[in-house]
């Protein structure tokens, strides 16, 4: 059986490793050169400040570095995509294909009983998915390493989706979805069709619905009459509300915060006022990875599960 499934998928499984050398062909030379950039204009002043303020110099090489490199910062955008295509035309296909040839009628009656054929095709398809997630999901986190120092943040919706572990949850996810939807339609289009509507929407809904509430938000109020927030940029710290409360604790500026500098301004209503800010520091990103990566791999495991008590009904 694993020879049978080996010598169906055998051009997927090529195919893969050539996407994924020629994403490395890209990846590897560019990250490289990033890091050599990032040496030469003298970054490593992001660290030696620590938690202290930049000097102007540090500043401006961060300009030059991120604005050197904004194309490769906007290609995480079309990365997104990749864990969807790959588990849906692998997924979608695993078991429509053979429901909408008739294949399954004779491989089910030659020795080999459903749930051996569930457990060999889910299992080594899944297994080479995961090793392909993997890959693909810290190849981009070392690729997009130096940006992310230099203060594009790893909460960023576009670094967030495609880095770490994350992609191995949505590459799982988007693979399941497709075996469902294979025995659901049995047909290989209406079920890649299906399953990207579905994938996309969960998608959006746990992006902007479920991860913003992963954790409670650290709440950091400062003095209109200071500039600092205490807020981190460049440790990759998410914002995710400001806002300026007065003296007695009334809102006075939604999703905004203000300066008041009273040796220079007549600050008025503003006296005593506050900027308050709502933000996850940068040090929980690991394990908002490990919770999204959670709901994703849990999702794919009862879809899964369904697959599995649906190919036994299948006639």
């Amino acid at each position: 059986m694993i020879w049978l499934v080996w010598r169906q998928h055998r051009r997927q499984a090529l195919f893969a490793v050539l996407g994924l050398l020629a994403l490395a062909a890209f990846v590897v030379p560019s990250g490289l050169g990033m890091r050599r950039s990032y040496d030469d204009l003298g970054l490593g002043c992001i660290q030696a400040a620590g938690d202290g303020d930049l000097p102007g110099t540090c500043l401006d090489a961060i300009r030059t570095f991120t604005s050197q490199y904004s194309i490769e910062g906007s290609l995480s955008i079309l990365l997104m995509f990749v864990p969807m295509l790959i588990g849906i035309f692998w997924g979608a296909p695993l078991v429509a294909r053979e429901l909408e040839h008739g294949t399954h009628r004779l491989v089910w009656t030659q020795g080999v009983s459903r749930r051996q054929w569930a457990v060999a095709k889910f299992g080594l398809v899944g297994g080479f998915t995961l090793l392909v997630a993997l890959v693909f999901g810290f190849g981009v986190s070392w690729w997009m390493a130096p940006l992310n120092t230099a203060g594009i943040p790893r909460f960023d919706v576009f670094n967030f989706d495609v880095g770490g572990l994350a992609p191995v949850g949505y590459t799982l996810f988007a693979l399941a979805l497709g075996i469902v939807g294979g025995s659901l339609w049995r047909k290989v289009l209406p079920a890649m069709a299906a399953s990207l509507v579905v994938f996309i929407g969960v998608r959006v809904a746990v992006t902007a619905f479920a991860r913003p509430h992963f954790a409670a938000p650290v709440e950091r109020g400062t003095s209109v009459e200071v500039l600092d927030t205490g807020v981190d940029p460049l440790a990759g710290d998410w914002v995710q509300g400001m806002e300026v409360r007065a003296a007695d604790g009334s809102l006075l500026m939604d999703h905004a915060s203000t300066v008041c500098n009273p040796g220079a301004d007549d600050c008025g209503s503003m006296t005593g006022a506050v900027n308050w800010v709502m933000y996850q520091p940068g040090d929980r990103y690991w394990m908002f990875q490990l919770i999204e990566t959670g709901i994703y791999v849990a999702l794919a495991g009862v879809l899964l599960w369904f697959a599995f008590r649906r190919v036994r009904q299948l006639a």
